[in-house]
């Protein structure tokens, strides 16, 4: 039994294999830790197969499985964690985009009680060297999506990663494309991540394998997990599904207090309706925002602002420009396009809706 595998993905990587085996071998001995590496490839037609079959003869740890059909990096990675010798796996492209070196820090974040350890290029100190526009507008608006279902991962889509055993054994991974981490999130089971920062660096030889497919079975797999979650309610999905659905309980609760405060300051207090009604706005916020601090998001020790008034603050202002949004879409609905104003005052409501949660989840509540 190995202390963990670094499993190596491959299709048609002969230039690159021999490198990237050897240089994670050098890690290991450098760290002293007892590794294994599996290359899992997909019946490379170049010398891939015979390189690694070389490197075998002079390095007992190391190992291939070859995969005739089925083929694809979701589902090579998903295979390399049902043939691995070990009970931790660390994930690492074959053309040194992800440094090696990091694999050490990842598996002692491992042995400290992570369940996964992700390698971000999106956090502070994580970067993108020399990579086309097209490629950096296609991997922020996958890891938009990703952030959705995870938005405390500032890199669910990242190709370089390690997880305990525990954690995919069990789960009904369905791999498809290049963001198998997104599966591992979506399906594994598992309760605390941490993520490292590092540079991704393009490749340094062969092709890049993205593909107009790779995009729509992206979009595919983002669907199914949330689908997923709805009927598995241990999921990680479903822990950001339900704070969505608590968000919207006390939004509605909200508009009751607004309306319900409101008619007594104008009926009983006598008070002008412009003023009372901006009193019944706020203290619908602040009703809002104590529900959301102590049942929503539960005000953890980890978020970014640690002080209630700094994110009652924060909540007021996101609030603002909710209601900024919602009153210029009903006037460019109404006007603009002459939408029925119920139906214009609907569509304001549920996009000022989304616009409070997104923003309020990563700015007010937020991990550190």
């Amino acid at each position: 039994m190995y202390d963990l595998t670094v499993i190596i993905p491959t299709f048609n990587e002969e230039a690159n294999i021999r490198n990237i085996v050897l240089a994670v071998d050098a890690v290991f001995r450098e760290n002293s830790l007892n590794g294994q590496v599996l290359v899992v490839d997909d019946n490379s037609s170049d010398g891939t197969i015979p390189a690694v079959t070389d490197l075998k003869r002079t390095h007992p740890n190391v190992d291939i499985l070859v995969r005739t059909e089925d083929h694809g990096l979701s589902q090579s990675v998903a295979d390399g964690f049902r043939h691995a010798a070990s009970n931790v796996f660390v994930v690492i492209d074959a053309d040194f985009s992800h440094p090696p070196v990091l694999i050490p820090r990842m598996y002692e974040e491992i042995k400290k009680g992570c369940d996964v350890v992700i390698g971000s290029r999106y956090m502070e100190g994580g970067g993108i060297k020399d990579w086309p526009l097209k490629r950096r507008i296609i991997s922020t608006g996958a890891t938009f999506l990703g952030r959705l279902l995870f938005p405390d991962v500032t890199d669910p889509v990242s190709g370089f990663f390690a997880v305990k055993k525990s954690v995919v054994e069990d789960a009904p991974l369905k791999p498809r494309g290049y963001k198998i981490l997104l599966e591992v999130l979506g399906k594994g089971s598992w309760e605390k991540d941490k993520e490292i920062p590092f540079e991704f660096i393009d490749r340094e030889a062969g092709a890049s394998k993205l593909r107009l497919k790779t995009i729509i079975e992206y979009a595919e797999q983002v669907v199914d997990i949330s689908l997923y979650s709805f009927t598995h309610h241990e999921s990680a999905a479903w822990r950001e599904w339900k704070r969505v659905f608590k968000f919207g309980i006390v939004g509605l609760s909200g508009i009751i207090v607004n309306l319900g405060i409101l008619w007594l300051l104008v009926e009983y207090a006598l008070l002008d309706k412009n003023i009372a009604s901006l009193i019944a706005i706020e203290i619908s916020i602040l009703h809002n925002f104590v529900w959301n601090d102590l049942w929503t998001f539960r005000a953890k020790e980890d978020v970014r602002i640690t002080s209630r008034w700094q994110r009652l603050i924060a909540f007021n202002l996101v609030s603002i420009g909710g209601s900024v949004i919602n009153w210029g879409l009903f006037l460019l609905l109404t006007a603009g396009f002459s939408v029925y104003y119920l139906l214009a005052q609907l569509i304001g409501i549920l996009v000022a809706f989304v616009w409070n949660f997104l923003v309020n989840r990563r700015v007010t509540w937020t991990r550190k």
